[in-house]
C-alpha cells in the first residue's frame, strides 16, 4: 500500500482544514438554499456514480494494493464486527426491537462513511485512497449483502428475489465495480490509454470537493414535519459505539493483537474512527424500518466525527 510515511502533527492536523471547510461549504449552501431542494440528491448521485468511481479507479491504477493493506484491514475488520455485534445486541437485548431494527443499529455502529467522508480523509490525510478501497471492498462485497439479506428475512420476501438480490449487489455498485477494475488493472500494470486516463483524471478530481459539499448539504434536515430525533438515548449509544468504540477496538487490535506501527495503525484507525455510512439510512428506508434512528445516527456520528478523527490524527499522525 502506497500510504506514506508519518508525517509531522501539524501536517496531518493541516490537511484536516479542507476537509472541514468543503463541509461547512455545503452546511451553508443547505441552510441558505442557493442551491435547491434537490442539491444533496443530484450531488450525491453525481458523486456516487460518476466521480467516486473515477477517482477511485485512477488512484488503484496508478497505486495498486500491497500486503501493507492487509495487516491494517484485518484490525479494521476485526474492530468493525466486535462493534457491529455490540450494537446488534443492544437492540436487540437492551431495546427489545424487531429484526431490521437490529440489523440497522449493528450498521449504524459499525458500517463506516468509506466513500462520502472516507475517501476525501484518505486522500487528504494519509496520501492517497488505497486503504479506503479495501475497505469498500470488503462492506460493498460481504457486509452489504449480509446486512441486506437480514433485513429481506425480517421483511420475509420471497427467497428467490432474495437471493439475486444478494448476488447482484455488487455489480449494482459503481464504486464496487471501480474498485475491482482498479485493483486488477493495478496488480496486472495495465495503464488506460492517455486520452482516457485523462478523462478519468478529470473527473475524479471532482470527487472529494463534491463529496464533501454534498456531506454538508446532507447535514441539513428538510424533514421540518418530523424533528425530534426518535429514541435519544439509542442514538447516543449508537453515536458512542461507532466514534469512540471501534477506534478504540481497531488500535487495540492493530497495535497489540498485530503489532503494527506507524502509517498503518494510523491508516486503519483512522478509518475506523469514520461516522456512520449514509447508506445505513437509505437500507432502513428500502426496507420499511423507521428511519428516524439511522438519520440521526448518521448526522450524529457525523458531527461528533469532526472531533474523533482529528484526535486521532493528533495522536497518530
Amino acid at each position: 500500500m502506497a500510504i506514506e510515511e508519518k508525517r509531522s502533527g501539524a501536517a496531518v492536523l493541516a490537511a484536516f482544514v479542507p476537509i472541514w471547510a468543503l463541509t461547512v461549504v455545503g452546511y451553508v449552501a443547505g441552510r441558505t438554499g442557493v442551491l435547491g431542494l434537490g442539491a444533496v440528491d443530484v450531488l450525491g448521485r453525481f458523486v456516487f456514480y460518476v466521480a467516486m468511481p473515477a477517482a477511485l479507479l485512477d488512484t488503484l491504477i496508478r497505486q495498486p494494493i500491497t500486503g501493507l493493506a492487509g495487516e491494517g484491514v484485518a484490525a479494521f475488520v476485526g474492530a468493525t464486527v466486535a462493534v457491529g455485534a455490540v450494537g446488534v445486541g443492544v437492540a436487540r437485548w437492551g431495546f427489545r426491537r424487531s429484526l431490521g431494527e437490529q440489523a440497522i443499529a449493528g450498521m449504524a455502529a459499525g458500517y463506516v462513511n468509506a466513500g462520502n467522508l472516507g475517501i476525501p480523509v484518505a486522500v487528504q490525510v494519509l496520501g492517497d485512497a488505497s486503504f479506503i478501497a479495501v475497505v469498500l471492498l470488503i462492506q460493498t462485497s460481504i457486509l452489504t449483502p449480509l446486512i441486506l439479506g437480514t433485513l429481506d428475512l425480517a421483511r420475509q420476501e420471497d427467497a428467490g428475489g432474495r437471493w439475486r438480490r444478494l448476488v447482484t449487489v455488487p455489480l449494482r455498485s459503481p464504486v464496487m465495480l471501480a474498485c475491482l477494475a482498479g485493483v486488477t488493472l493495478g496488480a496486472a500494470g495495465v495503464r488506460l490509454p492517455a486520452l482516457l486516463a485523462g478523462v478519468v483524471t478529470l473527473l475524479g478530481a471532482a470527487a472529494v470537493p463534491s463529496a464533501l459539499v454534498a456531506l454538508g448539504l446532507s447535514l441539513v434536515r428538510t424533514d421540518v414535519a418530523d424533528p425530534v430525533p426518535a429514541r435519544p438515548v439509542e442514538v447516543a449509544l449508537s453515536v458512542l459505539l461507532k466514534s469512540c468504540v471501534q477506534p478504540v477496538v481497531c488500535f487495540v487490535l492493530a497495535r497489540f493483537a498485530l503489532d503494527l506501527h506507524g502509517a498503518a495503525l494510523f491508516a486503519a484507525v483512522l478509518c475506523s474512527a469514520l461516522p456512520t455510512a449514509q447508506n445505513t439510512f437509505v437500507f432502513a428506508r428500502a426496507y420499511g424500518v423507521d428511519g428516524r434512528f439511522p438519520r440521526d445516527a448518521v448526522v450524529a456520528s457525523t458531527a461528533v466525527s469532526m472531533v474523533t478523527l482529528t484526535a486521532v490524527a493528533a495522536l497518530l499522525g
